[in-house]
């Protein structure tokens, strides 16, 4: 899940800087749908940043680190 929503990141700046990301790519929809499937209830709960900036990967990857750390220490 991690690695999706890191690979969702960087393919968000690619779009950002006009890089052709091919949309109808099966690997690529299958990292954003996976990396949705954690981003949207946060991106729900939490409001976009002044100037647009999503901090909803952030938050992500953070709980995911917490959890993997509570799991990992039981």
């Amino acid at each position: 899940m991690m690695l999706a929503i890191l690979a969702s990141v960087v393919l968000s700046w690619l779009r950002m800087f006009r890089v052709r990301v091919p949309y109808g790519n099966p690997l690529i929809r299958a990292i954003e749908e996976t990396a949705d499937l954690m981003l949207r209830p946060i991106r729900n709960a939490v409001p976009a940043a002044g100037g647009g900036l999503d901090f909803s990967p952030l938050i992500a990857l953070l709980i995911l680190s917490i959890l993997r750390s509570v799991i990992i220490g039981l």
